[in-house]
């Protein structure tokens, strides 16, 4: 983890590598019920390595010569990371990032943390910052996990008594203590995940940011993170999240801000960024995989048993639909062509997020459900049927097999993408779940006195 050295108090960066400017005047400062100012801060990189090169030595030769280079004009191959981003954070307030890969999380992260400088713009901080940025950073994979912790705490300005005061509590939450001695290069990514941010939250920091570390590791202990992060959330810490995980953000932070390469597009209320995120990663996705979500062809390898002509959507009224919604009947149909009889047949399908890596999201088979489908010669159909379509708005991908016992593939749709809109407000939860309410009538204390008699 990389693990940031503390701040001084009214620490100011100003497109100078984050150096503390002596004296600052008052309209230097940002308002005084922040803790953190971001103002109009832009990042620019080169795509060309060599000529990146080039420009950082110039850079460099015009600041030891003192003139003023031009950092709000792109050169030749140049591009705006981060664009005219303004935000002001108040103590206690945690602000999500979201946006797709590239769309400049991360290198405003860095910057806010002093990794980076800014090429214009102005960050103010009051207070101290951890950040947990890279997974694995910040750790000498031959020094032992007690070592490492003694020295990341003191980079972040922690006194030596004070590490030894809290280096219990360090290792009882990363629950490392029969490896506290061994090597960190021993470590597996999940134990230097909490490794690294018990050591960050242990600081006590003003500001913690954290990039997508909590994204390792098992369901318990990110479940014990997020608790603790909503306890310093009450004890007046601020933080900041970039995630792909939308409940996440929900769940853990005020406000969200929404990055579009590298331009802010909305900052407001996590609950209405995280619906127009959303809004737009469908879009985008769907414009990118155009007429992928209608039709998917199999492999049609004709020396098989069995080849998948195409696999489709319709509704509960059985019309051909291009996208399935949330709560709403659908049927998947997988048409087939059959070359021998096939006795037992099952289908397996297999649903996973586009936006969330490799994560199955529904697993599905025919023989799991103790349904083997006798197939005959010629064209077939066969429906997988839904009552409800249970998934929450978002592109997903789908995998089709077509096989038999002892495991025999005939033919399989690899990535067959197709989008769940919305039907309900759904921002705050994984899946549609069928549903009533009503109020259970309570008996009379009359017919409760009542003897049951058999009539």
């Amino acid at each position: 983890m990389t693990i940031l050295p503390a701040k001084h108090p009214k620490s100011m960066s100003e497109g100078n590598g984050g150096r503390p400017r002596p004296n600052p005047s008052v309209s230097d400062l940002a308002p005084p019920d922040s803790i953190l100012s971001v103002q109009n801060v832009s990042k620019k990189f080169c795509r060309n390595l060599k000529r990146s090169y080039v420009y950082g030595l110039r850079d460099i030769a015009a600041e030891v010569a003192g003139r003023k280079r031009k950092s709000d004009q792109l050169r030749d191959q140049e591009f705006w990371a981060v664009k005219d981003v303004s935000l002001e954070v108040k103590r206690g307030e945690s602000i999500g990032l979201v946006g797709v890969n590239g769309s400049g999380k991360s290198t405003l992260l860095r910057m806010i943390g002093g990794l980076m400088k800014p090429d214009t713009g102005r960050i103010v901080v009051r207070g101290r910052i951890a950040a947990l940025i890279a997974l694995g950073a910040g750790f000498n994979p031959v020094l032992s996990g007690r070592e490492n912790v003694y020295i990341n705490m003191a980079i972040l300005g922690l006194a030596k008594a004070e590490i030894d005061a809290c280096f219990d509590e360090v290792v009882d939450f990363a629950e490392i203590w029969e490896a506290i001695d061994a090597p960190v290069r021993t470590y597996s990514s999940g134990m230097r995940a909490r490794l690294g941010f018990a050591c960050a939250i242990f600081t006590r920091p003003d500001i913690l940011l954290l990039d997508e570390v909590l994204a390792v590791g098992d369901a318990m202990f990110r479940a014990k993170c997020y608790r603790q992060l909503a306890q310093m959330r009450e004890q007046g810490i601020s933080f900041f999240l970039v995630s792909h995980n939308s409940n996440a953000v929900l769940n853990l932070c005020n406000t969200a801000l929404f990055l579009a390469k590298g331009r802010p597009v909305m900052q407001a209320s996590a609950e209405a960024v995280i619906s127009r995120y959303e809004e737009a990663l469908l879009d985008y996705k769907a414009d990118a995989n155009k007429g992928a979500a209608a039709v998917a062809s199999g492999s049609n390898q004709v020396d098989t048993e069995l080849t998948i002509d195409k696999v489709s959507f319709v509704n509960g009224k059985g019309e051909p639909v291009e996208s399935l919604a949330s709560g709403k009947k659908a049927s998947v149909c997988i048409e087939c062509t059959v070359r021998q009889p096939i006795e037992n047949a099952i289908v397996i399908v297999m649903v996973r997020e586009l936006n969330a890596g490799t994560d199955c999201v529904l697993n599905l088979s025919s023989e799991r459900d103790n349904q083997v489908l006798p197939l005959a010669p010629g064209p077939q159909e066969i429906r997988l049927h839904l009552p409800y379509c249970g998934l929450s708005p978002n592109l997903y991908a789908m995998k089709v097999t077509v096989a038999r016992r002892p495991f025999y593939v005939f033919d399989m749709v690899d990535s067959f993408r197709f989008e769940v809109k919305k039907n309900k407000n759904m921002n705050q939860c994984q899946f549609y779940q069928p549903r009533k309410w009503r109020l259970q009538e309570q008996p009379s204390e009359a017919l409760m006195s009542e003897p049951l008699t058999e009539k």
